[in-house]
């Protein structure tokens, strides 16, 4: 890489697709062979519901074609038997060739022409077709992935995202440190891919810019399903005879290529995924994979351009700017993911670019409780559920990556709907079932523009938040001495909180919070009742609650003191219970009249409803969420239901006829 400063870059005309990454097939797949089963993964929120509503039977024609990773369109079999025929042939010969008309063959031969892919002699002598001659090489070269044959496919499925369909494949492989993540997208042709530019650039004059450019969710999705529809149209003027599936596929491509991140959109269509990262061109693409951890992927960059380019796209759409001047970007998409970006020389091995996804189908509870993830045990779960229910403050603590965000995203989930919520993050990750969102204000930071204004922090949300009459504050993570005296204000004032923080233990977070810089007084942190501490353990790649305590209050001259209720057993990956429950049994008998029995009950239905969940495979974040507002409004019905071991759709048609 040449050392010297790099000058001042322009940004590339908005009508240019974006850069693509280089798929590089990391060798022969033979699709036949004796694989795991295949499981389809679909980005729900995605708007290809938006765009078509017979978005599943389309699915299911690509999920056909997904073995033939190469589309090929007529485009292409006429620069094909151009390339066989010594690069030149008439319009006729290649009207016989492909089965189309003559005025078909001479509309697509001209749109190559445009781009300077072939050129058309029409000879004086009337009779005489026009000959065409190829003038490029329109065969696509990709740099393979060579795949030790000391390999082992870890697993397999399927990532939809606007109709583009990819294969994912992870490998380990003896010689690399980490598996490799291994992407298969269907890959178009030269000829194809020279009809798209075309139609992109006459898309994109009719692009409203600021429907692009909005942060409301419904003008940008409108925005975008009404270009997919153009997309459409066009495709079925310029490329003759295209299969439906085909048409929506090719569709889906011009749509990424236009709105999203071009060929990034598939894989930030996996939801296994919590982060994408370009460390330098030429470099592999990393992946953070909620399963595998770091993961070196089958994308790279080759020009620093394009990963510059793909920066500024990116930042024009959401107002921000990225120059030599200014090095360093920090973004919101539209979807809600969070991106870093950072030009050379400040990363020293070139540009870069961290997107960190905003999950499109966030975890619940039963995801938490499933064997499978085994996070934490079904007992735990119920008593923090109880825990929610009360308004109790909780504070989610653990190390980088272990899960704090999911677990408060997840208990936050089992508010009463009678609550009105107010969360607080510096990015976007709270995400609540649609039986919430009538009362559920989301709050994020934001920081300054170039002049050094305008900048929003956590803590004047939090002040804010105060003056909303909240009944539950959700912060996404407290850091400072004065964001950690507003959130005490806040329980002290008679507002539920729950918090993420960094502490690898509940006796460290008592130390965090008493001791400088934080130095919060001791008989403040009485007021928070719970402490959560999440764990991952990097060399089997699990997380889990390592414990859970209760804090309690010391007398006047007596330190607080932590009661331990759970904690997990590494060496048999089990939960066992601790201790009994003191402050929470007094809080609630003290509030709300409960005794111990009462409890107990309680905590034991609860956990009926879970095991009954999990039976039922309730993973859906809005099925949760109508359980939670069935249950606070009609108790005895869910439980009836349980009892009787009834599906989730007997339990709505109960809970229609309730309502009648």
């Amino acid at each position: 890489m040449n050392a010297q400063p790099t000058p001042a870059r322009q940004a590339a005309p908005v009508s240019e697709p974006l850069p693509s990454a280089n798929a590089q097939n990391l060798g022969n797949v033979n699709a036949q062979a004796d694989l795991p089963h295949i499981e389809i993964k679909t980005k729900e929120e995605i708007d290809s519901e938006v765009f078509d509503p017979r978005a599943e039977e389309i699915k299911k024609k690509l999920h056909s074609l997904v073995q033939g990773v190469v589309v090929e369109t007529v485009v292409d079999q006429i620069c094909s038997y151009l390339d066989q025929n010594k690069r030149k042939a008439t319009i006729l010969e290649i009207s016989n060739a492909v089965s189309l008309s003559i005025n078909q063959v001479e509309d697509i031969v001209r749109l190559l022409a445009e781009k300077g892919v072939v050129s058309i002699y029409y000879s004086l002598l009337f009779l005489k077709s026009p000959v065409v001659t190829l003038l490029l090489n329109t065969k696509k070269s990709m740099k393979q992935y060579e795949l030790d044959d000391n390999k082992k496919l870890l697993e397999k499925y399927i990532v939809f995202s606007d109709f583009v369909v990819a294969n994912v494949n992870i490998w380990s492989i003896a010689k690399e440190t980490t598996p490799i993540y291994q992407v298969i997208p269907h890959e178009t042709q030269y000829g194809t891919d020279t009809i798209i530019r075309i139609i992109i650039d006459e898309l994109a004059k009719s692009v409203n810019s600021e429907d692009l450019e909005s942060a409301d969710m419904r003008k940008y999705q409108k925005e975008k399903a009404s270009f997919f529809k153009k997309a459409k149209v066009l495709l079925e003027k310029n490329i003759p005879n295209l299969s439906e599936e085909m048409l929506y596929l090719l569709s889906g491509i011009i749509v990424h290529q236009t709105f999203g991140l071009g060929e990034l959109d598939i894989i930030m269509s996996d939801d296994w995924l919590e982060e994408v990262a370009i460390n330098a061109k030429n470099e592999p693409i990393s992946v953070y994979h909620k399963k595998y951890g770091w993961l070196k992927s089958s994308l790279t960059f080759s020009d620093e351009t394009e990963v510059y380019n793909l920066a500024l796209h990116i930042g024009r759409r959401v107002g921000k700017q990225i120059t030599s001047l200014s090095p360093i970007m920090d973004a919101h998409m539209q979807t809600g993911d969070r991106v870093a970006a950072t030009l050379f020389p400040i990363s020293t091995e070139g540009d870069t670019l961290t997107i960190r996804r905003f999950s499109r189908n966030p975890w619940t509870i039963v995801h938490m409780i499933n064997k499978k993830n085994n996070t934490l045990s079904q007992e735990i779960m119920s008593f923090l559920w109880l825990a929610m229910q009360y308004e109790l403050n909780l504070l989610v603590v653990g190390g980088t990556a272990s899960g704090k965000t999911s677990v408060l995203n997840t208990l936050s989930a089992l508010s009463p709907p009678t609550n009105r919520i107010i969360s607080i993050e510096d990015t976007r990750e709270i995400s609540l079932p649609q039986a919430l969102h009538w009362n559920w204000v989301p709050l994020v930071s934001k920081s300054s523009n170039a002049e050094g204004e305008g900048e929003v922090s956590m803590l004047d949300l939090m002040i804010a938040s105060l003056r909303m009459r909240p009944d539950r504050i959700v912060v996404g993570e407290i850091r400072r001495k004065e964001q950690a005296e507003a959130l005490f204000e806040a329980m002290h004032t008679g507002h539920a909180v729950s918090a993420t923080m960094h502490a690898d233990s509940a006796e460290q977070v008592k130390h965090r919070l008493t001791q400088p810089p934080i130095d919060i007084p001791e008989n403040e942190i009485e007021a928070l009742q719970l402490i959560l501490v999440q764990y991952r353990d990097r060399r089997r790649g699990i997380r889990r609650t390592l414990e859970v305590a209760e804090i309690l209050p010391g007398s006047s001259d007596s330190k607080v003191n932590l009661n331990y209720l759970f904690r997990w057993r590494p060496r048999n990956d089990t939960f066992v219970k601790d201790e009994a429950s003191i402050r929470v049994v007094e809080d609630l008998n003290l509030h709300t009249g409960m005794t111990e029995k009462d409890i107990s009950n309680d905590l034991a239905q609860k956990e009926e409803i879970l095991d009954w969940m999990l039976q039922n495979e309730i993973y859906d974040m809005d099925k949760v969420g109508q359980i939670m507002r069935i249950y606070y409004k009609y108790p005895e019905l869910l439980i009836d239901v349980v009892k009787d071991k009834g599906k989730y759709e007997h339990l709505l048609h109960l809970d229609h006829e309730q309502n009648l």
